[in-house]
């Protein structure tokens, strides 16, 4: 089969397409899938930059995101047969094979079945930012309906999708975008509030769109001086959860105290990286309600390239410059 190897940390170019053995399952509980597309992420640039968690492993085939039809069922696989159509967030930091490839395998646990209103290749860009955006606003924020929400590159991947979320809970939601094509998308997924925070203050719009109260939760998907602005666009007592990593200076954790936060972190990544059997099939769930609200009409995708496998080293070249409206995809047909 064809494949995508990262073959040592570095720049994009140290992705390239290779001729590699079918893998074969590795438990009686394992499907075989034949990719329809796998999802690009940013994540992945970061994984191919450092190679963090597997550097031993190398080569390795990146992509925890991918969508297809499952090809072959262990022995011991009774949620699904062959033909069905599956989507899934599985492997792809160097433990074990990713999705660049034209075929990869998953336990049956961590597979849900594809919505049936979007298509097989796009749905391959939901997996990650779907769970993400779902464990941050409803597990770590519990955001509920009425309240206020500020979602930081409110087009982006994550921030899309959190958008609808929000929406579907009853929040009322502002955005920061960056420019005219984002700030139509972000009107299209009917975001209440949108802030061009290049031409604006977010502090200021965000404490004056609430009534000088501040929101009831703050989503980051930039970090740095974003994340610590942001405590003073939460309401006293509010929250704030970020996707980064967040080197806190004893002045900026004094605010957060002053304020009453609470500072949530959401990595989606952590039941894979220490191996929580359980706490992935939880994340299988929240793909099974994320599809049920596809096939409802209250969730979409938003895909604005879409690859062919070969071109990896590109999609994260564009993925690395940033400002990408909702996901890319590399497709294996």
């Amino acid at each position: 089969m064809k494949a995508v190897l990262m073959t040592t940390a570095g720049g994009p170019d140290v992705l390239a397409q290779y001729d590699v053995e079918k893998p074969e399952l590795p438990s009686p509980h394992h499907v075989r899938v034949k990719l329809s597309a796998a999802g690009v992420n940013p994540l992945d640039a970061k994984l191919r930059a450092k190679a963090i968690y597997h550097p031993d492993k190398l080569p390795a085939i990146l992509g925890c995101d991918g969508a297809g039809i499952v090809e072959k069922t262990g022995s011991a696989v009774t949620r699904f047969k062959v033909g069905d159509a599956v989507f899934f967030n599985n492997g792809g930091i160097g433990d074990e094979p990713g999705c660049y490839a034209e075929y990869t395998t998953v336990h049956e646990e961590y597979c849900a079945a594809t919505p049936v209103n979007i298509g097989l290749q796009d749905v391959a860009g939901l997996p990650l930012v779907l769970i993400t955006a779902w464990e941050a606003l409803i597990e770590r924020a519990n955001l509920k309906a009425g309240q206020t929400i500020l979602i930081h590159g409110g087009t982006g991947g994550v921030g899309h999708i959190a958008l609808q979320l929000a929406n579907h809970l009853g929040a009322r939601v502002a955005v920061t975008v960056s420019d005219d094509k984002k700030e139509g998308l972000a009107q299209g997924l009917e975001a209440e509030k949108i802030i061009r925070y290049k031409e604006m203050d977010f502090v200021v719009d965000t404490v004056d769109w609430t009534g000088g109260k501040g929101v009831d939760v703050v989503l980051d998907t930039v970090g740095g001086d974003t994340f610590l602005r942001s405590f003073e666009a939460a309401r006293i007592g509010g929250k704030v959860v970020t996707l980064l990593s967040t080197p806190l200076s004893l002045a900026d954790t004094q605010l957060a105290r002053l304020r009453n936060l609470s500072i949530c972190y959401e990595m989606m990544l952590t039941p894979q990286v220490i191996k929580q059997h359980d706490e992935r099939i939880r994340q299988r769930k929240i793909l099974e309600q994320g599809a049920k609200l596809a096939e409802a009409g209250k969730l979409g995708v938003l895909v604005s390239y879409a690859l062919p496998l070969k071109d990896a080293a590109e999609a994260h070249r564009l993925i690395e410059k940033g400002s990408v409206l909702g996901k890319i995809i590399l497709t294996m047909v």
